[in-house]
């Protein structure tokens, strides 16, 4: 009797068999249709798929359109200018500017290079929609610069942006929770000589509170990086966004600038401060952001070794103290024994 021979069960047809392969797709497709929706972190990774997909992805408008509408003040023809002289245009800046920067190591072997000026592109947004813009044009070679403590300011003493958030009411301190909870701010510094940028933003505020005497709202970020020693092991360079309220409960931005800080909260000078920055923008790592507190968990863990430092400091200062206390009653008492026995 013949054997029955089983038929072999049918195989699902593949994903290449129903509809080709992504790299079936005609190239402009995947350019105006598909990559256009993509976000900057999703659209480097498809650039890793395949060396087609590479060809295509780099393509400099492409990321243009991604870093334009993440930095609406990049818009300013000169930035747009300098970032064209990057090595790979839109997409090396958005590579140095995306990520959270981590700088903890200090090299004394970096060699600075003297640069005429730097940008600096600031955005702040609030709940993602963007409030103010702004770019400001450091000059870094004059003697003003190098011995006067940093500091950039993007509005003038009794300037303001007026903007379309109105300031929550009810409980006493709602508007300080409302902007810390919804603010981030960005703050992109370029070297236009090194052809590099860096965001100097926490992201996300590390701190807000009410000021004492105005009642206006300062809001702070901040990064924490390597010094060069000493004092300045880790230097913080923070930035203060100052909003107020006008008629009606409209929130205006009064303030925003920037400053560096070492560990005994001495404000540094642009010449100790432009080696530190320059160093941190050649050697400085991008990380992506892990949580939308990690900055904010690096500036605590600064100010607690702010904190341990200065009581280590008061307590070497009450030895001292003691120690001079001592010598001068030895000597005191040795100076009248000498004198009464002699």
């Amino acid at each position: 009797m013949a054997a029955l021979s089983t038929p072999s069960p049918q195989q699902p047809p593949s994903a290449t068999t129903l509809g080709g392969t992504i790299s079936d797709l005609q190239p402009d497709i995947l350019q105006t249709h598909i990559f256009t929706l993509l976000d900057g972190p999703t659209l480097a990774a498809t650039a890793c798929a395949s060396s087609e997909l590479y060809a295509l992805s780099t393509e400099d408008k492409l990321w243009r359109d991604i870093c334009t509408s993440s930095w609406p003040s990049i818009n300013d023809p000169d930035v747009s200018s300098i970032i064209s002289t990057f090595s790979s245009g839109n997409r090396s800046f958005f590579s140095d500017s995306f990520p959270l920067l981590h700088h903890h190591h200090h090299s004394s072997s970096f060699l600075t290079a003297s640069t005429e000026y730097f940008v600096s592109a600031v955005d702040i947004y609030y709940k993602n929609v963007p409030i103010f813009s702004k770019v400001a044009r450091t000059e870094t070679l004059t003697d003003w610069f190098k011995c006067s403590p940093l500091r950039v300011d993007l509005l003038e003493p009794k300037e303001s942006v007026q903007t379309s958030i109105q300031y929550q009411t009810g409980e006493k301190d709602s508007s300080v929770k409302q902007l810390e909870e919804n603010i981030t701010l960005s703050w992109i510094l370029i070297d236009p000589k090194r052809r590099r940028a860096m965001n100097l933003s926490s992201g996300g505020p590390v701190s807000a509170q009410r000021h004492w005497l105005t009642g206006e709202v300062v809001v702070k970020f901040a990064t924490i990086m390597a010094g060069d020693g000493g004092e300045k092991e880790f230097v913080e360079c923070g930035v203060v966004v100052c909003c107020g309220e006008k008629e009606g409960g409209a929130m205006e931005v009064r303030e925003v600038s920037l400053v560096m800080e070492d560990m005994e909260g001495r404000s540094l000078n642009g010449k100790e401060s432009l080696v530190i920055l320059q160093e941190a923008l050649e050697r400085g790592e991008r990380r992506k952001k892990k949580s939308g507190t990690e900055g904010k968990g690096r500036y605590e863990d600064f100010v607690e070794m702010k904190r341990e430092r200065k009581e280590r400091k008061q307590r070497l200062e009450k030895v001292l103290d003691m120690v001079c206390i001592v010598t001068g009653i030895a000597i005191f008492v040795s100076s009248w024994t000498f004198i009464l026995l002699r």
